[in-house]
């Protein structure tokens, strides 16, 4: 048996049946009023919800805005989540309607117009109800803006806490790879890996500066995300790729372009126009003599490199 039902019950025989807590749980909050809703009044008053409304709309003048208002489609399902229901709100016949709902004002006038000795039991029991609620409130007014004062708090703090994790995350994501790192020789999955996860990290596009490229250069640049862009400078005279290789890759993997400098001795790996690695092995030989791998932090010197290309 619903919650509702039970509210009715009690209240259906005599005065002194009315079960307060019930019909408490019945009284729900919309547009800063405390309402019950038409269908769980007429369970109380043991009539049909239309026989409430039709008494309503035939004595209208006796029912302002702030004693009975019909309810939105947002605010029936503010409604259903006060009262914890699945049960679909429904006028007669099972189709779905707009409801009204009474306050305090507004029931205490359905006992006038109902015209029952019933009615009458039952909007006494049902205002005493609401009397309930109102001291129960005033009485713990307080303890209600403590309880608010700490979900503000808390509310504030997190709002703080998140801050301060989404500077730590970036902090992180801006040095995790600055610091040095050494590479012996037959280390060449560490090596193939670490560059491979370098690469991937490159948001917009990537510069490699290596003099010696082949196919397996390229099998390290395929690892970078889509649409990132790809400039390799390298010597023409050591540069082992064909134009089929560069069409290939660029098929899959767009876009590669290669650009020819001898002004670089040493490997650099420019993500973004501001990370920068320096190389000391050509990347298609990594992990096959020992080399080192370390970041240039300083972006005055990142930005020199860039200026010779």
């Amino acid at each position: 048996m619903s919650k509702f039902e039970q509210a009715g019950n009690a209240s259906c025989t005599e005065l002194s049946r009315i079960d307060t807590p019930a019909v408490q749980n019945l009284i729900c909050t919309i547009r800063g009023k405390q309402v019950m809703l038409d269908s769980d009044l007429a369970i109380l008053y043991e009539v049909d919800t239309k026989r409430i409304n039709e008494s309503m709309k035939r004595n209208k003048k006796r029912f302002p805005d702030n004693f009975c208002f019909q309810l939105t489609e947002d605010e029936v399902d503010i409604l259903r989540s006060q009262i914890a229901t699945s049960k679909p709100i429904e006028g007669s016949g099972g189709s779905r309607y707009l409801p009204f709902v009474y306050t305090e004002q507004g029931i205490s006038m359905l006992s006038a117009v109902l015209r029952s000795d019933k009615a009458i039991a039952v909007s006494i029991g049902i205002m005493d109800a609401f009397v309930e609620m109102r001291h129960f409130i005033n009485n713990h007014s307080r303890m209600f803006e403590q309880i608010r004062a700490v979900e503000l708090r808390q509310l504030e703090c997190q709002k703080q806490n998140e801050g301060k994790f989404c500077q730590i995350f970036e902090y992180i994501s801006d040095h995790e790879e600055s610091a040095q790192k050494i590479y012996f020789d037959g280390q060449i999955y560490d090596a193939f890996s670490k560059l491979a996860h370098i690469i991937a990290a490159a948001k917009k596009n990537i510069i490699l500066i290596d003099s010696y490229v082949d196919t397996g250069t390229l099998d390290l640049l395929s690892k970078k995300k889509p649409n990132v862009l790809v400039t390799l400078y390298t010597l023409q005279k050591k540069n082992s790729l064909t134009k089929s290789d560069i069409t290939a890759f660029n098929t899959q993997y767009p876009t590669l372009s290669i650009k020819y400098n001898n002004s670089f001795h040493d490997r650099f790996l420019i993500l973004d126009g501001k990370i920068c690695y320096h190389i000391g092995a050509s990347i298609k030989d990594a992990g096959k003599k020992s080399f080192a791998l370390s970041r240039i932090e300083d972006p005055d010197m990142v930005k020199a490199i860039m200026n010779k290309l």
